[in-house]
This record gives C-alpha cells, structure tokens and sequence, in this order.
C-alpha cells in the first residue's frame, strides 16, 4: 500500500505548523481493531476532513482526537504535549479547549439557546449570570442566531439547530473545534449555508477545525486537508488537500468515493 501525501503548498507564505499529530495510532474494540498504524498531521488553521465509506471509523477516530476513547496503540499530541500520557483530571482541564459540535446538535430541549450556551459557562468559569447571558447572545449573534436567545430547540429548524449547538461550541472559545457530520440531516441549501459558516468562523476566529463528514459538497468546498480512512483494510490509504486528491490520487477505493463511482471507472 502506498500512502499517497499531498504536497500542495498554500496559497498563504506563513510556515504551518502541526497543531494534532497522530502517530502509530491504533483503534480497537477489544480484539476487534477498527483502524490502525494512522500517522498524519492536522496543521494549525486547517478545515481537516476525516473521510471514508461508512462503519470504517470516522466518528470513532474523533473520540480518540477529543479525549473520549483511549487508543489500542500509538499517540495523539496537540503540540508537545501528549493526550494520553496525561493523568485523567489533567486531561480533563485540557479538553476544555476543545469545542464539539455533535451530529444531532445536542441541544437541552428544556433549555432555551441562551441557556444551553450558558451552561458550560456556569459550570467552568466564575462569570456572572449577566456577563454569561452577554457571552450567550454574543455567541449566538456569530452564528447568525441573534435575537433567538429564548427560543426552545422544538421553535427553530434544523438547520438553525446546527448553528446553535455550533454556538454552544464555541463557549469557552476553544482553540480547536470538532463537528461530527455537520451537515447530517440538512437540506443541500442549509448545509451550504452552514458550509459557509464554518470557513467564516476559520477565518475570523484562527481556529484549527476537524470535520468528519461524507458529504462531497463540504468536503470540497471547506476542506484543505484530510485523511482518508478504508474499512477494508482498516488503516489510512491518502491524507492530503481533497481537492488534491480528487486529481491526482490514483487509489481506485479513494478516487470513488470522491467521484462516487464505481472502483476502476470514471
């Protein structure tokens, strides 16, 4: 097998450097190993893809990314510092500077937005309630939600769902964000439009952004690099800008999935 890395220099001069490396990762469920021997690198202010056909991993690969699922084997790093090689209440600490965006969003529907953003906030800062309520609408206002600060999650659409438990991410302004499948359950125009967001928030916040996601149309339009994960052979086959490899890989089991073809045509 032949890892295939992309060597497509960004437009921007800035040296990038590794915010996330994996190294010799391995993933298991007891005897059953899902993925293993993954090296790659996320690099500061990337939209990093995780990619691959279904049931090969990809949600499982970002519980390992965020502290959630302890690896087989092998290590995660956010710059020097080891994820795993720290004591439980220390990682703890640093998984603060995480913001997660779930598939489902993950809303309280007994909460309403301003409450369910406010919530994190309660629990791991001394603000007070009016400082937390200008943080919540503040943050909702970023995603485009202001003004729905007592809105239940039952009032608004499924789209505005995702904003808002975006918002909720983006709490303790975490360094880094994670989404899993962003764009689950969403109509091609509300998924656009959430597509957009999140190069926005890139861009204006500096953020580093894993996505995990199937879906062609954001992984073309926010992504500069990935890694693609196969079920068959349950390791890593290309890691690179999708773009990039849409063009140049030749592995047929990457090239149809990012054609949607069949292996060997197109």
């Amino acid at each position: 097998m032949t890892l295939i890395n992309s060597k497509l220099k960004t437009q921007n001069s800035k040296p990038t450097k590794p915010h996330i490396i994996v190294r010799d990762l391995t993933m298991a469920y007891g005897t059953n190993v899902i993925q293993r021997d993954l090296t790659f690198n996320v690099n500061q202010g990337d939209i990093f893809i995780i990619m691959g056909g279904s049931g090969c991993g990809k949600s499982t690969l970002l519980r390992h990314l965020i502290g959630l699922q302890t690896p087989a084997k092998g290590q995660v790093f956010y710059g020097d510092v080891s994820l795993w090689d720290m004591d439980p209440d220390e990682r703890e600490r640093f998984m603060r500077r995480f913001g997660i965006l779930y598939q489902s969003g993950a809303l309280w529907s007994s909460m309403t937005l301003a409450e369910n953003i406010g919530l994190t906030l309660e629990e791991y800062t001394d603000l007070s309630h009016s400082e937390i309520s200008e943080i919540a609408s503040f943050k909702l206002a970023l995603v485009g939600l202001a003004g729905f600060e007592d809105y239940y999650p039952s009032e608004i659409s499924g789209g505005m769902k995702k904003r808002a438990g975006l918002a909720r991410a983006m709490a303790l302004d975490p360094e880094i964000l994670f989404f899993d499948e962003p764009s689950a359950g969403l109509d091609p125009i509300s998924a656009r439009l959430l597509d957009d967001l999140i190069l926005e928030l890139r861009d204006s916040l500096g953020s580093t952004i894993v996505v995990v996601t199937h879906e062609l149309a954001s992984i073309f339009a926010i992504g500069n690099n990935s890694v693609f994960l196969d079920g068959e052979t349950k390791t890593m086959i290309a890691t690179g800008d999708p773009k990039k490899l849409l063009a140049e890989c030749r592995n047929p089991t990457v090239h149809a999935f990012l054609t949607r073809g069949e292996p060997g045509k197109g």
